[in-house]
C-alpha cells in the first residue's frame, strides 16, 4: 500500500517503521499544513493534533481515501465524519487505542462491568499512567474504558481524580517519565479486590495495530471500529 502519514511525531515515525517492515510505502509525511495530494495514497493514517484531525479526515473521505485515526480531542465532530462517509461512500476507522491487546482489554472490561453491576459492595477506580510528554488527561483509552463501563453498568459518568457518588467513576491520571501506557480497572471491597490491567511495553503495539487496521480497511466502505478489525462480536 501507498500510505499517507498525517502527523509525523513519535507515533508517526513508529508507524513508518512498522509499515515499511510489512512491505508498504510511505508517500506522504506531514506534521502541519503542508501541501500534499492525498489522492495519491491508498490509505491514510492520522495521528495528528485535535485541531488538525477533522480536516485531515474530511479531506481523505472527500477524496475516497480510506483513513484510520488515533487522534483524540476532536470527537465532538465524530458524527459529522460519519455523515460525510455516507455521502462520499468513504472508509473510516477511529480508535482511542489501536493496540490489539488494548482492544481485547476493552472487551474484558465490558464483560467484567456487566458481571459487577449488581455487586454494590465494590468501589470502582480507573488508573492510567503515561509518560510526562502526554499532555491530555485522562487518556483517550481511559475515557473509552469508563464509557464502556457506563454503557454496561449502573454508573452514570466519570470524573478526573475523585467521585462524588457511587454512580461516578473516578479516573486517576499519573504522569511519569518513559511509560508508554498502563491502564488498570480496580474493583475493591473490604473483603477483596478484583483487578484487570493492560501494560504497554513500548509503542510498537499501537503502531502495529494502526497498520493492521489500515490493511483491513482496504476495499471497504463505511465506518468501522477495531472490534470489526479483530472480529470481536
Amino acid at each position: 500500500m501507498k500510505i499517507a502519514l498525517l502527523g509525523y511525531g513519535r507515533m508517526g515515525k513508529e508507524i513508518e517503521k512498522i509499515a515499511t517492515e510489512r512491505g508498504h510505502e510511505i508517500i506522504i509525511k506531514t506534521s502541519g499544513k503542508d501541501n500534499y495530494d492525498i489522492s495519491l495514497a491508498d490509505v491514510a493514517i492520522d495521528f495528528s493534533t485535535p485541531d488538525a484531525a477533522f480536516n485531515n479526515i474530511s479531506n481523505c473521505i472527500k477524496n475516497t481515501v480510506p483513513v484510520v485515526s488515533g487522534t483524540t480531542g476532536w470527537l465532538d465532530k465524530y458524527n459529522d465524519i460519519t455523515t460525510l462517509c455516507k455521502v462520499h461512500k468513504g472508509s473510516f476507522i477511529y480508535a482511542s487505542n489501536f493496540s490489539l491487546g488494548v482492544n481485547i482489554f476493552f472487551e474484558l472490561n465490558r464483560k467484567l462491568a456487566q458481571m459487577m453491576q449488581t455487586q454494590e459492595t465494590y468501589n470502582l477506580e480507573i488508573e492510567e499512567i503515561h509518560h510526562t510528554k502526554k499532555l491530555d488527561a485522562p487518556s483517550g483509552t481511559a475515557i473509552t474504558l469508563a464509557e464502556d463501563i457506563i454503557e454496561h453498568s449502573t454508573k452514570k459518568e466519570w470524573s478526573l481524580d475523585s467521585a462524588s457518588s457511587k454512580e461516578v467513576i473516578p479516573i486517576k491520571a499519573i504522569r511519569t517519565p518513559d511509560v508508554p501506557g498502563t491502564h488498570t480497572i480496580n474493583y475493591s471491597s473490604d473483603i477483596d479486590t478484583i483487578e484487570i490491567k493492560h501494560t504497554a511495553h513500548n509503542r510498537k503495539g499501537f503502531a502495529l495495530g494502526a497498520v493492521i487496521a489500515a490493511e483491513w480497511l482496504q476495499n471497504k466502505v463505511g465506518v468501522y471500529t477495531m472490534k470489526d478489525v479483530l472480529n470481536i462480536n
